[in-house]
């Protein structure tokens, strides 16, 4: 019988510690600006709905089913045995499903429910729904599932759910070996890199959320949208290069990346677009 790591008394605070904070915090900060810029709660779950309906029900699914069939169970084709020969075009659809599907989600989202909501601030409700959500459902509830593991590993009824998986998908048990070796030695430092990731991928979301929120507003601005399916693209393929093992990254590389492009994203689009829009193009015509 397979002997597992116990989760140390230590470890198992940190990820109690992470599952509060990966649901707590993008709660706060959406209370926090809803209070502080009066701003309607739908467009903030409007974000959430769309991230939910873009990014999980529709690109999770196609994209597993062209590039990654064994990760739902399917056989290989043509396409996926292509992908999978040759690295880089496989990191660029890793990268290039997020950043269309997302970004036309937000685009679908203010031509739609929320054409009416012209003021500036709905960029920012918007993008809080989206990356906040995004938070609760990859991070929040990662970390209870954790949790769930380290109370069986340390129960001894780990066995059982390996056994389980070893018969109904068999294809999952190298994920869930790297889960258990990561949980025996989370740490505050995990934590902590982890948590520096998401501030700067949501500063992303809103960065994004403003620059296709101007594409709706002014069609002289369209361009932006394309432009934000580039730049998402683009910090995503980076990521998949070295999850593909194409180049060899650092974690803290890896973060790096994320905190250039969210970085350059918010506060670019906060500055150039966001600040210096007086209102006066609210009365514009939808492009």
């Amino acid at each position: 019988m397979t002997e597992y790591p116990r989760v140390e008394t230590a470890s198992f605070l940190w990820l109690i510690a992470g599952a509060v904070i990966w649901i707590a915090v993008p709660v706060l900060m959406a209370v926090a600006w809803k209070i502080r810029k009066k701003e309607p709660v739908t467009t903030i779950l409007i974000g959430a709905a769309a991230f939910l309906l873009f990014a999980v029900i529709l690109e999770k699914p196609i994209q597993n089913v062209l590039a990654f069939p064994t990760a739902m169970g399917l056989p290989e084709h043509a396409v996926s045995r292509f992908l999978s020969a040759n690295p880089v075009l496989l990191a660029l659809a890793a990268g290039l499903f997020p950043g269309v599907f997302e970004e036309t989600g937000r685009l679908i989202a203010f031509k739609t429910v929320l054409k009416k909501r012209r003021n500036r601030e709905t960029s920012i409700s918007y993008g809080i729904g989206h990356g906040g959500f995004e938070v609760i459902l990859i991070l929040g509830l990662t970390y209870i599932q954790y949790i769930v593991y380290a109370v069986m590993l340390n129960n001894g009824t780990f066995g059982a759910l390996v056994d389980q998986v070893a018969s109904q998908a068999p294809e999952q048990l190298g994920s869930i070996e790297a889960v258990v070796r990561s949980l025996a030695e989370f740490s505050f430092a995990d934590l902590g890199l982890a948590f520096v990731e998401r501030i700067f991928a949501v500063l992303f979301h809103i960065g994004a959320s403003i620059l296709v929120f101007y594409a709706c507003r002014d069609k002289k601005r369209f361009w932006l949208y394309p432009l934000a399916i580039v730049l998402h693209t683009g910090m995503d393929f980076l990521a998949a290069l070295s999850i593909f093992h194409v180049i060899s990254l650092s974690p803290w590389v890896l973060e790096g990346i994320v905190a250039v492009f969210g970085s350059l994203l918010f506060f670019g689009a906060y500055w150039l677009l966001y600040r210096k829009d007086d209102g006066k193009e609210a009365g514009q015509t939808p492009s």
